[in-house]
């Protein structure tokens, strides 16, 4: 298996993956207020850099739709059904259109599917960002192992604002005063701070 590499992010080479946000989860999942917020975030930052959106949801008719304060309807957002704890599926591959060669990795359960997904868009070729703010399980132990194992595969972990601003790349960058606003405030704390000593 092939590691990620650490290139440069470039919004019209990169796409947002917004994995299995969905209502159900949302009384189970640790920190899950926390990584709508942080996800949000992304999607913000993601629309105003022209970045690809994309969304998942994993049998929405037994674990409901995406929470509604992603605003995925309002961004115009794609969301593919799936079976499949993986969103790197065919179909979903194409409509990233030419060109993408990273994606940028939230959502849940961060040790099923959005570690089968790094791992899969890893053997495609993809220079792959798990955001750990923007991802979580419903137990921690299951979270931090996850990023262990995805660290120990090459995988690149990273926070949201790391990414936002290595998208932006430059204060005179004509987007930077509103990507500025969006993270004026810093992300809210997702639990990893408390749980260090086993990152």
């Amino acid at each position: 298996m092939a590691a990620s590499r650490m290139l440069r992010l470039v919004p019209s080479e990169s796409a947002l993956l917004v994995c299995d946000m969905q209502d159900k989860f949302r009384n189970h999942i640790q920190y899950f207020p926390q990584i709508v917020e942080v996800t949000r975030r992304m999607i913000e930052a993601a629309n105003l850099l022209d970045i690809k959106i994309v969304a998942t949801e994993q049998n929405p008719n037994g674990l409901g739709h995406t929470v509604t304060e992603l605003g995925l309807q309002k961004h115009n957002v794609p969301v593919f059904t799936k079976t499949k704890f993986s969103m790197c599926s065919p179909d979903l591959r194409n409509e990233f259109g030419t060109g993408i060669k990273s994606v940028l990795i939230c959502g849940i359960e961060a040790h099923v599917c959005v570690y089968h997904t790094a791992i899969d868009f890893q053997e495609k070729g993809f220079n792959v960002h798990v955001l750990v703010d923007g991802s979580s399980s419903r137990s921690m132990v299951d979270r931090i192992y996850a990023y262990k194992q995805l660290e120990r595969a090459g995988i690149n972990l990273s926070t949201s604002e790391c990414v936002i601003l290595g998208l932006v790349g430059d204060s005179v960058h004509e987007k930077f005063k509103a990507v500025q606003r969006l993270i004026k405030e810093s992300a809210p704390d997702t639990g990893l701070l408390a749980n260090i000593s086993l990152v």
